[in-house]
């Protein structure tokens, strides 16, 4: 398919570059897909769209040969030699603002040179959030580029939520207070969850629950977060994949007494923790299928899993002062039954009352309800859509 113009969506890690091509007056997504062990061996592109759905291996020695790569697919797949020059923008997922970036900002040296010095705050993200606004650069050098910043829609916390109770000059001097991540899925559900409640012009009170390999959740009244649970970093607030999420701040001390090093103890945090620390597994799918089968060690990481979110419920709730829905999604709150049937069990005083009826059916509507009609408090599952809602954001400032 040919286009006069393309946009573009990039999510860049470390080792990976996942994007979507989006046509440039639509918000049709042409193509999508991941270029994954970028740097290693076994490298691999996988792209989808217009009728295609191409594994591809090669050698990717660095983001700017993955993206380079990636455009001469584009090229073969839509016939149209032209389209390097016809991308018009390129939005990137950007993890850490800190509290400078509020907004999406038009990418600049200054906009490059803050967002590397942010990166002591995220640095398993912002590195390769910013080598994938280089390696764009230099393949779409007259395209607009646009950060768009995950912390951004928690801005709008008060001071009584984001401050940690520390020194003042901790605060003050290196910006240690909670950030919050995970924002444009936030923003992009809770205003579906919103107008599918027809409140778009009334008060409104909702709790996202962004639930995937990482897992957040916010409070959000009449549109604005006032609370989240990711914190300075995204390690804080529930249980995760491979992430600990809250603990005890002492248990750093403890371990380096013990004679572990910073490095060590945020590798076990970050990577050895969650699901897969309790119960060697961080695929919720196969622990689910262990689960159903009595395994008690599977059983205990699913109950730890949940009960961390009911409680953040509870506490979200009482912020709120009161609960008109709340939303399930990402990859494990989109697909996994069970989890959504964990979370909500025995939590009928703050009138959430799952239909385990409609929780048993396969989601296929962007918006499905899963609560029963008699119940005052509206349980959504809100598919995701991180890409559009970047584009969206980005094409508002262009």
């Amino acid at each position: 398919m040919i286009a006069t113009e393309y946009r573009l969506v990039l999510n860049a890690g470390s080792s990976s570059l996942k994007f979507k091509l989006f046509d440039g007056s639509h918000d049709e997504v042409l193509l999508s897909g991941l270029a994954e062990r970028i740097g290693e061996q076994g490298s691999n592109l996988q792209i989808k769209g217009l009728g295609h759905d191409i594994s591809l291996s090669k050698d990717l020695p660095d983001h700017k040969e993955a993206m380079a790569t990636l455009v001469l697919q584009w090229i073969s797949l839509t016939n149209d030699k032209q389209l390097g020059e016809k991308v018009v923008l390129v939005g990137h997922r950007v993890v850490h603002g800190g509290d400078k970036f509020q907004a999406p900002v038009e990418v600049t040296e200054e906009v490059k040179q803050e967002i590397e010095k942010i990166s002591v705050l995220a640095p398993l993200h912002n590195p390769a959030n910013l080598t994938g606004i280089i390696s764009a650069e230099a393949v779409f050098p007259n395209a607009k580029q646009v950060a768009v910043f995950d912390t951004a829609f928690h801005q709008s916390m008060p001071a009584h939520a984001y401050r940690y109770a520390i020194p003042e000059e901790l605060y003050q001097e290196h910006g240690i207070r909670v950030y919050g991540f995970h924002g444009t899925s936030h923003k992009f559900v809770s205003q579906k969850a919103v107008a599918h409640l027809g409140l778009e012009k009334k008060p409104s009170k909702i709790i996202t629950l962004h639930l995937g390999n990482g897992c957040s959740m916010a409070a959000i009244k009449d549109g604005k977060c006032i609370d989240t649970s990711m914190g300075l970093s995204p390690l804080a607030g529930l249980i995760m994949g491979t992430r600990s999420g809250d603990i005890d701040p002492s248990l750093y001390l403890l371990l380096s007494q013990k004679g572990y090093n910073i490095a060590q103890i945020d590798q076990i945090l970050n990577k050895k923790s969650g699901l897969l620390g309790l119960a060697k597994e961080n695929d919720l799918r196969e622990l689910s299928k262990r689960y159903e089968a009595g395994d008690e060690v599977a059983i205990l990481a699913l109950w730890m899993y949940s009960y961390r979110i009911k409680k953040y419920i509870g506490a979200y709730t009482a912020a709120l002062n009161g609960l008109d829905a709340m939303v399930f999604t990402a990859g494990v709150g989109e697909n996994s039954k069970l989890m959504r049937k964990l979370v909500c069990d025995s939590m009928n005083f703050l009138g959430i009352e799952l239909d385990n009826t409609l929780n048993e059916k396969p989601i296929t509507e962007e918006v499905t309800e899963l609560n029963f009609s008699s119940s005052y408090t509206k349980i959504l599952v809100v598919k995701t859509n991180e890409e559009l809602e970047i584009l969206h954001e980005a094409t508002a400032l262009s």
